[in-house]
């Protein structure tokens, strides 16, 4: 009995590692190598170019709001990422398959999304 408990203890903690704080960027500057100001249509562009090379798709939400989706395997995200010429965001919209409740979520969402935001910085960085 006194080994069923923790072999208990140790599934339970090996689950929840697995769980991290949903992450979100807010309000990064939007920069280039040259440091020239870009217009809005560049910010968008330069968006959807990383995620496309990444698996994003994503679709325009007013003048200067994106959706983003990726899907992997039978997990999904979506995202709402609102730029500008001067700064973007990338906030969590929902998810399916990624164990997302109260504010926590798998812990590879958030590595998708520090590889859209290296992505967007790389490609904004080459206008």
């Amino acid at each position: 009995m006194r080994n069923f408990v923790i072999l208990a203890i140790l599934a339970i903690t090996v689950v929840g590692c697995n769980s991290v704080p949903i992450s979100n960027v807010s309000t990064t500057p939007v920069t280039t190598a040259s440091n020239k100001s870009l217009s809005q249509d560049q910010v968008r562009a330069a968006i959807v170019r990383a995620g496309a090379a990444l698996g994003w798709q994503f679709k325009d939400e007013g003048a200067s709001t994106l959706n983003g989706s990726i899907n992997l395997r039978t997990h999904s995200a979506d995202i709402e990422i609102p730029y500008s010429a001067t700064s973007y965001s990338i906030k969590y919209r929902s998810s399916t398959n990624l164990d997302a409740k109260d504010g926590s979520i798998h812990k590879n969402y958030n590595g998708w999304i520090r590889n859209l935001n290296r992505g967007i910085a790389a490609e904004l960085s080459k206008l």
